[in-house]
């Protein structure tokens, strides 16, 4: 797929992936979520990719919530298959990934903004950044798992409160409930981001993937999490990695994970 919505780009098996709509702050169309639902379902079959850092192009915003005119005129089917599609193909896409994948936030991110960056598995915001879900105040709610895990990161007492009153709130008080895990300056951001995902990248894939899984299966009702542990937990005996992880560490090396 040729993306004209987003820049793409590798290096040191983190794909970065950027949102480039600056003119309009960022802002979700149907081509955004089109590319980032290729994008997710064909980077599980990429070796090379190690982890996917996403952000926005510009430093005014990372998503500064949706293109409301595209469902303007929606009644209930159009929204219900809109927001379905939306959470399957990407918001729910993106949670599940294999890889680890950190949001970049520069700036606002509001409504399906802030809803892209939680599902994400890692959020890192500059300095400047501003974060809520507005949806209210247009007589709407989030439809996008804004209400499941804004709940799930900051509990639910905290999300009720910034859902019903629309409030933007700063990085600082982000950090403060949960919401982000880091804070740096806006120069800093993608440096910060890369960072991470360069330590993660230091460990076994396989496992970092059986993480993401088994944490996951915690938050889902219909899944017993530590059932979900038990099997991921036995399925990297079965890895290379976890042989190689073993005897680097009882030979007191440096392990060399391939993803094997």
């Amino acid at each position: 797929m040729e993306y004209k919505e987003l820049l793409v780009s590798l290096n040191n098996r983190v794909l970065h992936v950027q949102i480039n709509r600056p003119q309009k702050l960022n802002a979700l169309n149907k081509q955004v979520l089109a590319e980032l639902a290729d994008i997710f379902a064909s980077v599980q079959q990429q070796n090379e990719v190690g982890g996917i850092l996403l952000s926005g192009v510009g430093d005014k915003a990372f998503v500064a919530g949706a293109d409301i005119a595209e469902f303007q005129h929606f009644g209930y089917a159009e929204a219900k298959q809109l927001a379905a599609d939306g959470q399957k193909q990407v918001f729910d896409a993106i949670a599940n990934c294999s890889k680890p994948v950190v949001s970049a936030i520069n700036g606002f991110a509001l409504g399906g903004g802030l809803e892209l960056s939680m599902a994400c598995h890692l959020r890192i915001a500059s300095d400047t950044a501003r974060m809520g879900l507005p949806e209210t105040g247009l007589g709407l709610i989030p439809g996008y798992g804004g209400t499941q895990r804004l709940a799930q990161l900051v509990g639910k007492g905290r999300a009720m409160e910034l859902i019903f009153t629309g409030e933007m709130i700063n990085a600082t008080r982000a950090y403060e409930i949960g919401l982000v895990n880091k804070i740096c300056t806006p120069a800093e951001l993608l440096s910060e981001a890369e960072r991470l995902l360069q330590k993660i990248n230091q460990r076994a894939p396989l496992a970092i993937a059986g993480a993401i899984k088994a944490i996951n299966a915690g938050f889902d009702s219909a899944q017993n999490g530590f059932i979900v542990e038990i099997e991921e937990f036995a399925r990297c005996f079965d890895t290379a990695d976890a042989k190689e992880g073993v005897e680097a560490f009882l030979s007191k090396r440096q392990a060399n994970f391939t993803g094997k």
